[in-house]
């Protein structure tokens, strides 16, 4: 099974199937709202903006599994997003990131570039950068700022 086989749930409640993204540059992250790393929406917002007529898409999974930072349901989450950092990218509905009731697309993408933990996602705000044919060529970990992962970005976009 590769990227585009996997299907999620946007924010809204409708299913979005990842093929949909074939041919584009993917940023694949775990969010919250009430996390130290929650003021990273601002850059992933920026990255967005910048990239967004080239190719790029960035997909945001809310979880609630490290230290009850995101309590919101949808609707709540969706609000905070767009009135606190502007978000215009696509929100899925919440997901669960690690054991047995982890997302199928995140057991992909953990699978595909483990990191510090192994196969585990450390924290919130943990990146999956996916070339245009659906590959998962490099995983940041949490404390990284957005900004940092635009050249790498650039290097998929120009290929």
């Amino acid at each position: 099974m590769g990227l585009y086989d996997f299907s999620a749930t946007l924010n809204d409640g409708k299913e979005k199937k990842l093929s949909a993204y074939k041919g584009k540059v993917l940023l694949i992250v775990n969010t919250a709202s009430k996390c130290g790393f929650t003021p990273q929406y601002k850059g992933l917002q920026e990255l967005y903006a910048k990239y967004k007529d080239r190719g790029f898409e960035l997909l945001a999974f809310p979880c609630d599994q490290f230290g009850h930072q995101e309590p919101g349901d949808d609707d709540e989450i969706k609000q905070f997003c767009e009135m606190n950092y502007g978000v215009e990218f696509p929100l899925f509905s919440k997901i669960e990131v690690n054991g047995d009731r982890a997302h199928p697309l995140y057991k992909f993408l953990k699978g595909e570039k483990s990191g510090l933990l192994g196969d585990s996602i450390k924290w919130n705000f943990t990146k999956f950068l996916v070339d245009k044919q659906g590959n998962v060529i490099e995983r940041y970990a949490p404390m990284t700022p957005p900004r940092t992962i635009a050249a790498d970005i650039d290097k998929q976009l120009a290929k």
